[in-house]
This record gives C-alpha cells, structure tokens and sequence, in this order.
C-alpha cells in the first residue's frame, strides 16, 4: 500500500476497513509540531464545511459532536500513548515519537481513525504520511461518509499543507 502499511502498529486498522484513503507531504517540522498544526488547522472555509454538515448529520438523525480543530492543539498536547488528547474529540490509540502516530473517534454511524507516519528522507526533511481510516457502523455510516467524501480531500489535503509549513 505505502509506507504506513509497513508499520507493523498501523496494519490491524488497515486491514477489513471500509475506506482509507492516503496523502503525503514532505517537511523539516518535528512529528509532533505537524501533527499539532493539522489538527489545529480551521480556517474560516471549514467552519462553514462543518456547519453545513450539521444540518445534514441531522437529517440522517445522528448527533454533531466536536470537530478536528476546534480547539488549539499544541505540540505538548500530542500524545503518543493511548488516551484522550487534550484539545481534540480523537483518542490516540498509540504511537512513537518521529515514527507513527494512530487516534481515533467512534460515532453510532461509523469509526474514524487518522494514522500519520514520518518517513525519513536523505535530506533531513521527512515524508509525512496520513491515512484516514473509516469503518461503517450503520448504513448511515456509508452514507454520510459518501456525500462528505469530495469534501474530506479537500478538508485533509489543506490539513496537510499547513501543517507542512
């Protein structure tokens, strides 16, 4: 698949899921900074994506909790240790500093898991990996992640490119 299938901690969460789709971005940013400044990133743009979901997940009849960057993340927030991150709705499943790093967050309709991996480069830059996981609880599940999924590239590819500067 790509470098995170390699990692023998991320594989279980790979393997029977629903949907995964992967992107990458290189930069010099610790793990730890570039995964607080991703979950941190809402700019005005995904507020009104998310609002706008609000008023969908409610016609499926499912309940809108938090979502990824409504609170500030900070670098010392990141856990790599399982338990709930300070700042954000996802629970950190596991992780090793400057290696992987896997948390999830599971609704009635479906579970959702985000895994980023640093791959090291020759130059002393690093390719970050990230993988959204999705595995559908219920049939609104495969429905609301189909009609949110244009949407979900776009909302991670811009997650990833802040979080590279």
């Amino acid at each position: 698949m790509t470098y995170l299938a390699a990692i023998p901690e991320i594989k279980p969460f790979l393997h029977g899921a629903d949907h995964v789709d992967i992107r990458h971005v290189d930069s010099a940013k610790p793990m730890r900074e570039f995964i607080a400044c991703a979950l941190s990133y809402m700019p005005g743009w995904m507020v009104a994506l998310y609002k706008v979901r609000g008023v969908f997940v409610r016609l499926l009849g499912l309940r809108q909790g938090g979502y990824p960057g409504a609170e500030r993340v900070r670098p010392e927030d990141v856990l790599f240790s399982p338990g709930r991150m300070p700042g954000s709705f996802f629970t950190v499943e596991g992780g090793q500093e400057e290696r992987y790093w896997i948390a999830g967050a599971t609704e009635k309709h479906l579970s959702g898991h985000l895994a980023v991996a640093a791959e090291p480069l020759p130059d002393g830059m690093k390719r970050f990996h990230m993988a959204t996981i999705v595995r559908y609880r219920h049939w609104t599940g495969r429905v609301y992640f189909n009609i949110i999924r244009p949407f979900h590239h776009l909302v991670v590819w811009a997650m990833l490119r802040h979080a590279a500067r």
